[in-house]
């Protein structure tokens, strides 16, 4: 479904491999109570553009770090001081090893150092002088080894610790942590060097309530050491594709497990028995396991169970008259799956389902009716399936929806007017090349919407003085090739957008840009396939919040983009053609 300018979200996980972030965090556990603040400039604007001062803090930290090379030692300054002005230097990645040098024996509680370009061993002695002050440590995405997690022995306190991409650690790494019983959280995502005699070495952290081990494809046999972990809470196997149904026997005594993530692993029917007495188990992600409805036998016997993600299963419709058993469900995706209407019957009675995808199931208008009294549902995905206009009367009455998918469906312009009462929408996705600006007029009593994706269809600039009806708006694509500079006018004041998306109308030009200069809260432009040049990047210079900039097929170098960057806009960090 769809058309040439429509593109389909593939929401699924990729198993092979996985995007590593540019920058990022992986896990926050802040406990300082000056770490909520950041310096992105020294002054900011308001909500009505106007620059506020910074405050003393602000300007002593700013100053600080600006001069960071005159500074030996911060010790004698009070510790949440220093944390500030570390989080700084981490935040503008200016933090270096020799400046790290000048917070050694700081207290410093959270050292979060995520993706930081040059973090290796030699780093670690000033982290681990931190001694027992030390609850939080970052180290992902780095180069530190083995020998670099010697130097956490001493800090007994620890109670986080996330090396995820981390390909210098192996099992011996491990050795290293054995004495470190506060833990409580401890993240290893993406490893190849740990295996199962490595998890051995993870059976004294008695107080670990979280353990993340995702695409970590040499752990088999290894969670039998996980046995004694009893206070462990959430579990993340996921795309781990070694881990099979013996596997899963001893989880079966984990009675506080609340999460647990097994998705793209080997896992099948006969392996989801084991844990029908985690009796805790709230969140339960089975996305692409070998699994079928053969399996519901055992998940309906979990009584706490709200939150179940089927999506790549294979399932079809046979044995789906078990999910009726399932009534505290509030989050069920059933999404890429062969299920049709005749599954649909069997979630009526699930009346406390908040959120249900359907995405690429062969369902249609008539299946819709058995979704009429789901009262509690605010997200439900409709994305490729053969749903059209009629079906929409069937979830008209759904007044608490917040979000809706209705890209690549058979809906009509005519079909979106039964949309008109769902005044809590707050998303909409209307990404299909059958809805023209009469659709869009449809919907324009939905004035309390803040996402808005129209990426395929066929809006004008006539359709686009419809856009005007929603003031709050956050995200907007509008990528059908019908809109001109004409047409931007009509999104110029919708001042409330952090994301703007309009590739492929190939007839903006620079005036675009210009009109759009006022936008000042965006993050997120994209003007790819339109007629930009390096000219018109000077209107861009008063967004200052951008972070992210594409500008793929214009006449703009990446040259150009990157005076712009370090002229005018110190926070993009993200823009093409680079």
């Amino acid at each position: 479904m769809g058309g040439a300018c429509s593109r389909k979200r593939d929401q699924s996980v990729n198993e092979d491999g996985e995007n590593r972030p540019v920058s990022g965090k992986y896990h926050k556990s802040m406990s300082s109570k000056w770490l909520n603040t950041s310096f992105s400039r020294l002054s900011v604007e308001g909500k009505q553009g106007k620059t506020q001062c910074p405050s003393l803090m602000e300007l002593c930290v700013y100053k600080t770090c600006e001069n960071i090379e005159n500074y030996s030692n911060f010790g004698v300054i009070p510790r949440d001081i220093a944390q500030l002005i570390f989080n700084e230097l981490v935040r503008t990645q200016c933090l270096t090893e020799a400046s790290l040098e000048s917070f050694r024996d700081c207290d410093l509680q959270d050292v979060d150092l995520c993706e930081c370009p040059e973090l290796n061993d030699g780093w670690m002695d000033v982290i681990s002088s931190q001694g027992t002050s030390l609850l939080f440590v970052d180290i992902s995405g780095s180069d530190v080894t083995d020998g670099g997690l010697m130097y956490l022995k001493e800090c007994k306190n620890l109670q986080a610790l996330n090396c995820n991409y981390c390909d210098n650690i192996s099992d011996y790494g491990l050795e290293h942590l054995r004495g470190l019983s506060n833990l409580t959280s401890l993240s290893f995502r993406r490893n190849t060097q740990i295996t199962a005699q490595g998890l051995a070495l993870l059976s004294g952290l008695l107080n670990l309530t979280k353990l993340d081990l995702e695409r970590c494809p040499g752990i088999h046999g290894g969670l039998v050491h996980l046995k004694g972990l009893t206070k462990l809470e959430s579990l993340n196997i996921k795309c781990c594709n070694c881990i099979t149904d013996a596997d899963l026997k001893p989880l079966s005594g984990l009675a506080n497990l609340k999460e647990l993530q097994i998705s793209f692993s080997r896992v099948s029917d006969y392996g989801i028995t084991y844990l029908r007495g985690l009796h805790k188990l709230v969140l339960l992600n089975m996305e692409g396991c070998r699994v079928t409805a053969a399996c519901l036998d055992s998940l309906s016997a979990l009584p706490a169970l709200s939150y179940l993600n089927l999506s790549r299963c294979g399932f079809s419709d046979n044995g789906c008259e078990k999910f009726s058993r399932m009534v505290k469900l509030k989050i069920l995706n059933l999404g890429f799956n062969s299920v049709t209407d005749a599954c649909l019957v069997h979630l009526k009675d699930l009346t406390n389902l908040e959120s249900l995808n359907l995405d690429s199931c062969g369902i249609g208008d008539e299946g819709l009716i058995n979704l009429a009294g789901l009262n509690k549902l605010k997200f439900l995905e409709l994305s490729d399936t053969e749903v059209g206009s009629s079906g929409l009367n069937h979830i008209s009455g759904l007044t608490n929806l917040e979000s809706i998918n209705l890209s690549f469906t058979v809906i009509t312009d005519g079909g979106l007017k039964k949309l008109s009462g769902l005044s809590s929408l707050k998303s909409l996705n209307l990404d299909a090349r059958q809805i023209t600006d009469a659709g869009l007029a449809a919907v324009t009593s939905l004035t309390g919407l803040t996402h808005l994706d129209l990426f395929g269809a066929r809006i004008t600039d006539s359709g686009t003085n419809h856009l005007r009806n929603f003031k709050n708006l956050k995200s907007l694509e509008i990528c059908g090739g019908g809109i001109t500079d004409a047409g931007v006018k009509n999104i110029k004041d919708l001042s409330s957008l952090v994301v703007l998306n309009l590739s492929q109308n190939n007839s903006l030009t620079d005036k675009t840009l210009e009109l759009i200069s006022g936008l000042t809260q965006l993050v997120t432009l994209n003007v790819s396939n339109c007629r930009i040049t390096s000219a018109g990047l000077q209107h861009l210079k008063t967004l200052k919040n951008l972070k992210s900039l594409t500008l793929e097929s214009c006449k703009v170098t990446a040259n150009d983009i990157r005076k712009l960057q370090s002229t005018h806009l110190p926070n993009l960090v993200n823009f093409r053609p680079e």
